[in-house]
C-alpha cells in the first residue's frame, strides 16, 4: 500500500496545477481537457506450478504498475466530437520463477523486469446521425518481449438511441525474444520469433427499460505464429527436458452477455457470463456479479465475486507425463483444467466540493481482490485510482 501512495503522491502535483485552469466551453473548436485518470496497482502472487521448471516450483511474483490516461475533447465544424486519448503505463516486477531459466544463478537478469505500454486514441461521434468511428496504436516493450498494435471500430444507434451496434478490429504484432532455459541453448541459441494475433470484436447493447440494460458479446480470434515461450520447460516421462512446443495457429471464439440491473437509486446488479472456445481444446466458462450500493450520495462501495472453469488444452501434461510420442507439450498450467474464484470489494468517493478541496479532483477509487486456483496457487492486487475532471 506505501508503493501505491507514494507513486500517486507522485503525480500528484500534476493535477494540482492543471486544476486552477478553467475550462473553456463545451462546444469550442480548440482542445478542452476531459479528463486525467491515475491508477496505481500492486500485485502479488504465489504458487507451485511454475512452466519455467516443467510445471512445478515456484511461482512468486510481485507487480508494481503504475498508469497516466489523459482525453481532450474537440468540437469540429460540423459539431462531431473529437475525443483524442493518450496513456502511458510502467509495470516493474520480479519473478522467482523466471530466476530458475537459469537453474544456477542466484539471481539472474530475468529476476526482474519493467514493462512500458503507451497507447494513442481517437473517436468521432456525430450525435445527429447516432455514429461513432474510432482507432487507435499502441505498443510495448519489455526485455524480452515487444508488441505493437493497431485498432478500428465503428458503432451505431438504432433510431430510437435504445440500442448499439458496434465493431471493431484489432492487430497485434509481436516479436518474442528467444531465450531458452541454461541447460538447453546452443553455439546459435538466441534472435527473435514472430506472432501475429488478429481480432474481431462485435457487440449490440439494448436498453430494455428504466432499469434494465443487456449487451451481447461474441469475438473471433486468430493466432500465428511462434505461439510458445522459450523457457518454458517441459519433462517427459523418460527424464528428459525440453522447450515448450505449441502449435503454430490458434483460433478462440469468446461469446458473452452482460446485464446491468437498477434496484432503485442506491443498488446496481452487474451480471457478466461468457463462454470460450479455441481450437487447442481449451473450454472455459466464467460468471461475474458486482453490486454497486450508494451508502451516501457521494460514497459507494462495490463487492464483487467471479467463478471461472476451465477445460485443460490437449497438449498440457504435468511434470514428467508427456511422452516421446507427443507432438506438441507443455506444463504450463495456464493450460490445464482448474477453477477458480475471485472475489473483493471497491469503495468510490465523489465529494461534492472535489478531494483535498481541489474541485476538479472528481473520484477517488480503491479496490481489493483476491485470487485462488484449485490448482494451488493465489493472489492479492490492490488499485487506486484518481479522476481529474
Amino acid at each position: 500500500m506505501k508503493k501505491i501512495i507514494i507513486s500517486i503522491a507522485a503525480l500528484f502535483g500534476i493535477l494540482h496545477v492543471e486544476g486552477q485552469e478553467k475550462r473553456d466551453s463545451a462546444q469550442s473548436k480548440k482542445l478542452t481537457l476531459d479528463e486525467i485518470n491515475l491508477v496505481s496497482s500492486y500485485y502479488s502472487q504465489d504458487g507451485n506450478n511454475s512452466a519455467v521448471t516443467g510445471g512445478t516450483g515456484t511461482e512468486k511474483l510481485s507487480d508494481l504498475s503504475n498508469t497516466i490516461e489523459v482525453t481532450v475533447l474537440k468540437y469540429d465544424t460540423k459539431g462531431r466530437k473529437n475525443r483524442f486519448g493518450l496513456s502511458a503505463g510502467i509495470d516493474h516486477y520480479t519473478s522467482a520463477s523466471s530466476d530458475m531459466i537459469d537453474l544456477k544463478a542466484n539471481s539472474s537478469a530475468s529476476h526482474s523486469d519493467n514493462r512500458i505500454y503507451p497507447a494513442l486514441s481517437w473517436s468521432r461521434e456525430n450525435a445527429d446521425k447516432g455514429t461513432t468511428i474510432m482507432a487507435g496504436i499502441s505498443t510495448s516493450f519489455e526485455y524480452d518481449y515487444q508488441s505493437y498494435s493497431a485498432n478500428i471500430g465503428f458503432s451505431q444507434k438504432t433510431k430510437n438511441r435504445m440500442g448499439e451496434f458496434t465493431a471493431k478490429f484489432q492487430a497485434y504484432m509481436d516479436q518474442v525474444k528467444l531465450i531458452a532455459p541454461i541447460e538447453l541453448r546452443t553455439a546459435d541459441n538466441g534472435g527473435t520469433s514472430g506472432r501475429n494475433t488478429y481480432a474481431l470484436s462485435l457487440a449490440y447493447s439494448q436498453i430494455i427499460n428504466q432499469n434494465f440494460q443487456v449487451e451481447l458479446l461474441a469475438d473471433g480470434v486468430q493466432q500465428t505464429g511462434y505461439l510458445s515461450l522459450p523457457f518454458h520447460r517441459v519433462y517427459f516421462n523418460d527424464q528428459s527436458v525440453h522447450q515448450e512446443a505449441l502449435p503454430d495457429k490458434r483460433f478462440k471464439i469468446p461469446l458473452g452477455v452482460r446485464a446491468n440491473y437498477f434496484l432503485g437509486d442506491k443498488i446496481i446488479l452487474r451480471a457478466y457470463y461468457r463462454y470460450y472456445t479455441d481450437t487447442w481444446g481449451l473450454k472455459s466458462n466464467t460468471f461475474s456479479l458486482e453490486t454497486p450500493v450508494k451508502i451516501s450520495p457521494f460514497v459507494s462501495v462495490s463487492p464483487f465475486y467471479r467463478y471461472y472453469e476451465q477445460k485443460a488444452a490437449r497438449y498440457f501434461a504435468p511434470y514428467q507425463q508427456h511422452t516421446a510420442f507427443d507432438d506438441f507439450y507443455t506444463s504450463n498450467y495456464d493450460l490445464s483444467g482448474f477453477n477458480s474464484h475471485f472475489y473483493g470489494a471497491g469503495i468510490r468517493i465523489t465529494p461534492k466540493e472535489g478531494l483535498f478541496g481541489i474541485s476538479r479532483l472528481t473520484m477517488a477509487e480503491i479496490r481489493y481482490g483476491h485470487y485462488t486456483k484449485s490448482i494451488g496457487m493465489k493472489s492479492d492486487i490492490i488499485s487506486l485510482n484518481i479522476r481529474f475532471k
